[in-house]
C-alpha cells in the first residue's frame, strides 16, 4: 500500500510527515498546522487558504463549540467506565453528513473537507475532556475559541488556562503522534473508508483500534513501572527481577524501529523544557536512569534483537507532568492521532480500491478436496 503522508524508517530512526522530519514540525508545534500539511493535497489551488494554519485554528475552534453542543445528546455514552469506550461511543453518535452544501465544485469539495475533519478533531478533544470531567464528579467545561486546540484541550480538561510552556508541550506531544505510517488503528479506518463508508465509521475504527494495550495502552504501565522503582540506585535490580519473572519492560522495544525511537527524544525534550520553566520537577532524572539500565540490560541479554526506547516512555512523563490522568493517556494519543486518521481516510477515498487482503486456509480439508488437489479460495 502507498501512501505520501507519512514515512517511519525504522533502521534510521526518522519520521517524515509529507517530506518535513518530526524535529521540523515540533519546532514551532500545532495539531492545526498539522492537519493542514497531512489535508491540503486534497485542495485544488484556489482553496488552500482552507487548510492554512490561522483557517483550521478557527474551524477547529468553531468544531470544539459545536460539540459541546452536543453533549446533552450523548446519553450514557460519557457515563461508561473506561475513558475509550466512552470516547467511541460518543464519537459514533456523530452524524455521517456533517452537514456541508458541498456540490461538484473543487473549492466546495475542499471547504467540506476542511470542515469534516475539524469536526472530528474537535469532537475528539471535547468527548476526551468531558469523560474525564464527569467521571471526577465534575461538570465539562466550555471550550474557549480564542485558544489553538491543544492549549484548549487542557484548559477543558483541568479547569485553568495553561501557561504557555505547558500548552506548548501538549501541542507537542499531539504532532509528535499525528502520524506513524500504517499502524494498526490507521490500517483499521483506511479498511473501513475503502469500503466507501463515511469518515465518523473510519474514525471509530482506529478508536476501537487504539484502545488495545499492544497499539495504545502502555504509556499508563510506564508510570507504575516508574513508580515502583522509585529510586536510580534500584532500577537495575528492578530490571532484572521483571525480565527473571518473564516480564516485559514498558517503554522499550518497537515493532519497526531498531533505534531508539525519534519520537521518545523530541517528548524527553519537551520534558526537560517543562523542567527547566519549573512546570514539573523530579521525574526526568528517574526516567533517563531507568532507561540507561533498561538500554543496558536488554543489550546483554537480547544481542541480535535491538529493543530500545520507544515514544510511550517519555510520553507517560510528559502527560503525568500536565497534569493528566492516566486514563487519559489513550484517549489523548486519540485527540492528537485523529488529525492523521482522518488524512489517511482522504487518502483512501481517492484511491477508489477496496482493501482485501487474501488469505491462506491452513485448517483442516475434506478428504475428497485432499486427494483432488482443490485449494481453498482466498
Amino acid at each position: 500500500m502507498e501512501t505520501a503522508l507519512s514515512l517511519v524508517d525504522g533502521e534510521r530512526g526518522f519520521l517524515l510527515l509529507r517530506g518535513k522530519t518530526l524535529e521540523e514540525l515540533a519546532a514551532d508545534p500545532s495539531l492545526e498546522a498539522i492537519a493542514g500539511l497531512l489535508w491540503t493535497d486534497v485542495a485544488p489551488a484556489r482553496a488552500t487558504h482552507l487548510f492554512e494554519r490561522t483557517a483550521l485554528e478557527r474551524a477547529f475552534s468553531e468544531a470544539r463549540a459545536r460539540a459541546f453542543a452536543l453533549l446533552p445528546t450523548l446519553g450514557a455514552a460519557l457515563a461508561l467506565p473506561d475513558a475509550m469506550d466512552g470516547l467511541r461511543a460518543a464519537l459514533a453518535q456523530l452524524s455521517a453528513d456533517p452537514g456541508s452544501d458541498g456540490g461538484a465544485d473543487e473549492a466546495a469539495g475542499a471547504a467540506r473537507v476542511a470542515l469534516e475533519g475539524a469536526r472530528l478533531a474537535g469532537a475528539t478533544a471535547v468527548f476526551a475532556a468531558a469523560w474525564s470531567r464527569r467521571s471526577q464528579g465534575l461538570s465539562p467545561i466550555a471550550p474557549e475559541p480564542r485558544l489553538p486546540h491543544a492549549a484548549d484541550y487542557l484548559r477543558m480538561l483541568r479547569g485553568a488556562t495553561p501557561d504557555p510552556a505547558a500548552a506548548r508541550a501538549l501541542a507537542t506531544y499531539l504532532v509528535t503522534v499525528a502520524d506513524h505510517g500504517m499502524n494498526a488503528s490507521t490500517y483499521a479506518a483506511r479498511v473501513v473508508a475503502s469500503t466507501g463508508s463515511d469518515a465518523v465509521s473510519a474514525i471509530v475504527a482506529g478508536v476501537g483500534a487504539l484502545k488495545g494495550p499492544l497499539h495504545g495502552g502502555a504509556p499508563g504501565p510506564v508510570l507504575d513501572m516508574l513508580d515502583a522503582i522509585g529510586s536510580r540506585e534500584r532500577a537495575e535490580a528492578w530490571l532484572e527481577g521483571e525480565l527473571a519473572a518473564g516480564r516485559r519492560i514498558m517503554g522499550m522495544g518497537h515493532r519497526i524501529y531498531r533505534v531508539r525511537d525519534p519520537r521518545a527524544a523530541v517528548l524527553e525534550a519537551a520534558v526537560e523544557e517543562l523542567e527547566r520553566t519549573g512546570t514539573q520537577q523530579g521525574r526526568l532524572p528517574l526516567a533517563r536512569a531507568v532507561e540507561r539500565a533498561a538500554t543496558a540490560l536488554l543489550e546483554r541479554r537480547y544481542p541480535a534483537r535491538p529493543l530500545r526506547t520507544n515514544v510511550e516512555f517519555f510520553t507517560a512523563i510528559l502527560l503525568d507532568a500536565l497534569g493528566i490522568d492516566r486514563r487519559l493517556f489513550t484517549p489523548t494519543f486519540a485527540v492528537g492521532r485523529v488529525v492523521g486518521w482522518y488524512a489517511h481516510v482522504l487518502e483512501q477515498r481517492r484511491s477508489g480500491k477496496l482493501i482485501r487482503p487474501d488469505s491462506r486456509y491452513v485448517g483442516p480439508e475434506p478428504k475428497a478436496r485432499a486427494a483432488l488437489g482443490v485449494s481453498s479460495p482466498a
